[in-house]
């Protein structure tokens, strides 16, 4: 009889040692890359925006919608700003003018959605910011 109790305790100890080290990989299958712990998307860190001119955009940004339409006018021009950089400070200025002018924050927000592809890291703000405007 004590063989077969102690059969049973070694089996139901290997039982629980793999459940336990199953959920263990699982876990850290769910975590996201080390390199951004939050997962979320850095704008500063997508490609399309050449380092010189990042002050800019943060100063056009502290100074208002006016001043930020102006910049993204100007750069927009430019063969180096590209997407995904592009969309993420057009979504920003979107965000800004949402109060002040909801229909041109709407149609905007079409024309980034629009050119924006499903696999682009700007995609779940997109996705986020969807039901405000549409």
């Amino acid at each position: 009889m004590k063989v077969i109790i102690a059969i049973v305790v070694v089996a139901l100890l290997g039982f629980v040692g793999f459940k336990v080290w199953e959920y263990w990989t699982q876990t850290e299958g769910d975590k996201p890359l080390a390199g951004n712990p939050t997962g979320e998307v850095r704008p500063t860190s997508l490609q399309g925006l050449p380092p010189q001119l990042e002050p800019r955009l943060l100063e056009a940004q502290r100074r208002g919608p006016d001043t930020f339409k102006e910049f993204i006018d100007s750069i927009k021009k430019s063969p180096l700003v590209k997407d995904p950089r592009l969309a993420w400070i057009e979504l920003d200025y979107v965000v800004m003018i949402a109060s002040r002018d909801p229909a041109e924050a709407k149609r905007l927000f079409a024309k980034i959605k629009e050119r924006t592809p499903p696999d682009s890291p700007v995609y779940p703000r997109i996705k986020s910011l969807e039901k405000t405007f549409e």
